[in-house]
This record gives C-alpha cells, structure tokens and sequence, in this order.
C-alpha cells in the first residue's frame, strides 16, 4: 500500500509538471505580487528564496504530498534515532551528532555515542590549545607556524572549504590541504612551508587510503631529513581509527585522534577530520561552526515539513531534475571567501546521490543527482553563464549571496551583491524581441542589422534559480549553510528511494588502479584489460622508461 501511495503521488507530480507552460516562471509573478514572501523561508540566519523557480501552488502541494507518501518524516525520525539508515552497509549516519551540545542524546543503536564523542572533542580541544599557547613545540622548541591537512576526499575538500572561508589574518596557524597524489602537488607544497614549523595532519579512517599514504609518506621523509626520526614524530598527528597502523607509521597514541563509522567522509569536516580547522583558525571558531550547524540540525529535525527549509530545497530539486528534466545544477556563491564550497558540495551531493538502483536493488525507474559544478560570482559570468542564459537546456541556480562583507570595501561589495542579484533576475526575466529591437534602434543600429543580429540577443527567460541569503560569513552562519545542504542530501535519498550515505562507485577505480599500478612498475601488462587501456599501459612505459621500478 506505501508503494503505491509513493507511485501514485509520483505520477500526480508527472501529471503536473507535463502540463503546457509549467516551466514557466514569469506568469507566477504576474500573477502573484506576493509571490517572493510567499515563497520564502528563514530559519536561524539562512534566508530561502525558492519564488524564482516554476512551482506553482499546486505543484509545492503535490511535492509535499510526495514527501508525505515517501514518508520523509518518518526517515527523518530514523536518521536521528540512530537507526541504520545506511542500509547497504549496515551503519547509522549521525554526522549530526558530531556538533551536538553535552546536553544532547544520541545513540547508534542501542549504544549512548555522547561519552565517547565529548571525550574526542575535549581532545581536540586540548591538542589545539596546547599548540596555541606553546604547550606543545616544534621538536627546536618553537611555536608551530603552519599546519598541513593530508588527505583525499572527505578528508580533505570539506576542511580546505572551510579554512578559505574562514581565513583572517590573525588566525593562530597557517592552514594548508594535500590531496592530489601527484608529485606536484607535494612539491608546490613543499616550497611553501618550513619542515621545523610546520604540523603534519594525517586524515584517514582506515589510514590505507592511497592517494592520502603517498603522500604521508613524503611529508614523513621531508620531516626525517630535517628534523630526524624522533623530531619528525613530535610534527605528526593522525586523524585515524588504525592504530596499529598509525603506531608503525610512527604517530604515538596520544596524537590519534579516531571517529566512528557512522561518520561519513563526506559529512566529516565536523569530526576529528576537523582538526585542521581548528588548529588554524582557533577553537573558538571550530565550535561556532559546530554550533551553527547543530541550529540547522534542530531546524530541519523539529520544523513542518512545509516550512522546512532541507525538505524545502530538496523538493525545488525534484521538480527540476524529476519534473522538468533539469540534470545538472550550479553553485553560484557570491563571496571569494566560498570559492570551494562548489567541490565540496560535488562530493557531498554526487557521491551521495549518484545512485541507479534502489534500496531494493531494483533499477531507479527516474533520474536521481544532477551533476552539480560551480564558481564564485562575478568569475562565472565570464564562463560559462552564457550557456545557462541561452542554452538550450535551463540549468538551474543557487546562488549564494553575503550581505555583509569582512573588508572595508564598499563599493566593491556593493557591485559583487548587484551582479548576483542582477544574475538571478536575467535569468528570470530574459529579454524579448520587442525590448532588443528597442534597444538596438535607440543605439542607432541599422534594421537589416537588427533583423540579422536578433535571434542572437534574445534571452527566453524562465531560468530557475534559489538564493540564499546570508547576514554575513562567519563560522556560525557557514556551519549552517552547509548543514543545510548535508540535510537536503538526507532528504533527496527518501524521496527518490537510494540509499545516500554508501559510495560503492568511489571502490572500483581504486580495486584496478591496484591491478595496474605493478604494471606500469613493470612496464608489462600483466592482466587483461580492453584494448584501450592495455595500449596506453604500453605507450606510457615506452614515453617513461625512467619510472619503472
């Protein structure tokens, strides 16, 4: 019977969105000189604005009809229950727990997880502290200047995102982040930093992620050859669960700092794996981003789900990837500070919701994630808007806008907040034949001209977009924003029936990049492979005979 209540409010929303014009925008602001309070939602210090998108009345009823039947709710209730809404593997996903207040309750299961994840936090708080009164030296007795966050993934794009966007000259330490395994990477690294000042962060879970030990390894060496083998131990910290792995690594115990499985990569940056954070920008700053994300955790968990503001976002997409065959999506932050926050948002969005079969393990019989990119405004104005003001397929738009800037430019910040806004509306409005003719003619622009360069300046309009308003950038407004975001994922797994929280296409590429890796050592294929890749096999080991071992 839950199926085919699901089925039949799916088929309800079809229904709607195949009727003529319901991509249209513009006629609903016509119509409705309300339409931006009617909707909007704010919840804590984040404003949604969904009015500049083709929901109708009807169709946002429809949608929460479809989050009724899906049982949003009920997940939901789940999720925080501790319950194991990772079905595949079996776990829990409490990331929300991680910025939870001593006085709240969370259990995996049956189990109480607030001792042991206070206990994690009041070390970190320690560590970080030490470190920034000079408790604890570098190994010539000095103050740490620099700290280095090595990892991949959700070890590494969350807290780079965050250390840009929380940045400020008086920060205690230097932050910097090492993913790419790629030589380069290490040696523009290396060129900035000092191995006697400088504090090694080695992020893994399992601390046998490739990409991540690679480049351990090197950073290992780097402090070895200048400090010595018990001078670089007194530079290294490792944010694991291995520690046998971890002790032959050669990081004492005290300097492990572990999270569980129900952490996500992706939703980790508020975990040990946020250690980073808080040795660069300072404890304080760590737990008001903490605290601001545990404000959206309360929001989404208590609120209405029509007045929810992660349900309200996950349904805007929805209608357009299930409903108006949107598949991709832009990230558009008006704030040079948020310039990552469109990676992080890629892995926390497609690595959770790039999914084609269900729960069940059936096929999905509709689209799931869209592919989502993004830059920072006014950058993307001069990429690629033009294929999303007249493209042929919409691509839809959030964009993010600061209302209040860190730095004493006004004017600056006054054309950055009116090329966001001015965006989002072009984007709506467009511009007709009628208004382009007009303008060429009051330009003085000749009418064989003008009927030769019209189909070229004229803009359909009709382009959605959301925005999301913020007071200004701070460690307690960020902390929500992304929240925000983490919740909608949850959301968008109920709704389309996926299982948001495994990410079993992340494994193969690594399962053959270990079949080849011997090869390319060799210079011999060894395995079979597809023509293709045996014959790159063959001509990389001709090209760069030097990197056999």
């Amino acid at each position: 019977m839950a199926e085919d209540k699901s089925e039949a409010a799916w088929a309800a929303l079809m229904a709607l969105a195949a009727r003529p014009g319901a991509a249209e925008i513009r006629p609903l602001f016509a119509a409705d000189p309300d339409r931006f309070a009617r909707y909007s939602r704010q919840t804590g210090d984040v404003l949604l604005d969904f009015s500049k998108t083709a929901l109708s009345d009807e169709a946002l009823a429809a949608l929460l009809a479809l989050a009724e039947a899906r049982d949003v709710a009920g997940f939901r209730a789940r999720l925080f229950a501790g319950a194991a809404v990772n079905e595949t593997e079996g776990r829990a996903a409490l990331h929300m727990a991680l910025r939870a207040a001593p006085e709240d309750q969370f259990s995996a299961g049956t189990e109480n997880i607030m001792p042991e994840l206070l206990a994690v936090r009041a070390r970190m708080e320690e560590f970080t502290r030490a470190v920034h009164e000079g408790r604890i030296l570098t190994a010539k007795g000095e103050r740490f200047t620099d700290v280095l966050n090595i990892g991949i993934g959700g070890s590494d794009l969350g807290p780079a995102m965050v250390a840009r966007a929380l940045w400020n000259p008086d920060a205690p330490l230097r932050g910097h982040f090492l993913a790419n395994v790629d030589g380069h990477a290490w040696a523009e690294m290396q060129a900035k930093l000092d191995p006697a000042r400088t504090l090694v962060l080695i992020a893994s879970k399992t601390f046998t992620t490739q990409e991540t030990m690679a480049n351990a390894a090197l950073a290992r060496d780097w402090l070895r050859a200048a400090l010595g083998e018990a001078g670089a131990s007194q530079h290294m910290a490792t944010l694991s669960t291995n520690l046998a792995a971890t002790g032959a690594f050669g990081i004492s115990p005290d300097r492990v700092f572990g999270f569980r499985d129900w952490v996500g990569g992706r939703f980790s940056l508020w975990s040990a794996i946020g250690l980073s954070l808080a040795l660069a920008l300072g404890w304080d700053a760590f737990a008001r981003l903490l605290a601001g994300a545990r404000v959206m955790d309360q929001h989404f968990r208590n609120a209405p789900l029509a007045e929810n503001l992660p349900v309200l976002l996950a349904l805007v997409e929805v209608w357009h990837v299930n409903g108006l065959g949107y598949p991709s999506r832009a990230v558009l932050a008006y704030d040079e500070r948020l310039a990552r926050l469109p990676a992080h948002l890629q892995q926390v969005e497609m690595e959770s919701l790039g999914k084609r079969v269900a729960l069940s393990g059936a096929p999905l019989q509709r689209a799931s994630g869209p592919v989502v990119f993004g830059e920072p405004g006014t950058n993307a104005q001069h990429s690629f808007m033009q294929l999303l003001h007249q493209g042929t397929t919409p691509v839809p738009v959030d964009f993010i806008l600061v209302a209040r800037p860190d730095h004493a430019h006004a004017d600056s910040h006054r054309k950055l907040l009116a090329n966001g806004l001015a965006q989002a509306e072009a984007l709506l409005m467009g511009k007709d034949a009628a208004a382009v003719i007009a303008e060429m003619r009051s330009a003085g622009v000749a009418e064989a001209e003008i009927t030769r360069l019209l189909p070229h300046r004229v803009f359909p309009g009709d382009r959605p977009s959301v925005t999301m308003l913020l007071p200004q950038l701070d460690a307690f407004t960020l902390g929500q924003l992304v929240a925000l975001y983490e919740h909608k994922v949850a959301v968008l797994g109920a709704l389309w029936g996926i299982n948001p929280f495994d990410q079993w296409g992340v494994e193969l590429g690594k399962q053959l990049a270990n079949v080849i890796l011997p090869e390319l050592s060799a210079g011999v294929v060894q395995k079979p492979h597809d023509a293709s890749t045996a014959g790159l096999i063959g001509k990389l080991a001709a090209l760069w005979p030097e990197g056999r071992a």
